[in-house]
């Protein structure tokens, strides 16, 4: 199993929307950056991800699952860009702070922390299990 990190302005779609398509889950649609691109190209089924809220909070707020694989993106007009399918799992009990993430030197390393303008990225499963105790997520 790989983890990763997905960004998304909550006043354009937020952990409480992603909740509320329960199992059936959500398309992660509308990335257009090559690189977050081979990020979702790399995943599998089963896959764990944080769901990140940017803008003024800057928070880790919940945990989803892959549950459809890399496929083309019907936003696209340009045919090169595709998206995942993602369902919500649990909630992160207390929000992981941007602040708090690159205040701890364990994560140093973390590409939120290194790449933070990236949509979609990579999360080591040491980077997984620090934020996940941080949060208090299981």
């Amino acid at each position: 199993m790989a983890y990763w990190l997905f960004k998304s302005e909550p006043e354009a779609w937020s952990w409480e929307a992603q909740k509320k398509k329960g199992a059936k889950g959500e398309p992660w649609s509308g990335v257009r950056n090559f690189t977050a691109a081979n990020n979702m190209k790399a995943m599998k089924k089963g896959d764990l991800g944080f769901f990140y809220h940017s803008g003024d909070e800057r928070s880790v707020v919940g945990i989803v699952e892959v549950i459809g694989e890399y496929r083309p993106d019907p936003t696209d007009g340009t045919g090169r860009f595709g998206l995942v399918d993602v369902k919500a799992v649990a909630d992160v009990p207390k929000p992981v702070t941007l602040a708090a993430i690159k205040a701890n030197p364990k994560l140093a390393g973390m590409a939120l922390v290194k790449f933070s303008r990236l949509s979609v990225q990579p999360v080591t499963e040491s980077e997984w299990k620090t934020v996940c105790a941080m949060g208090g997520a299981k």
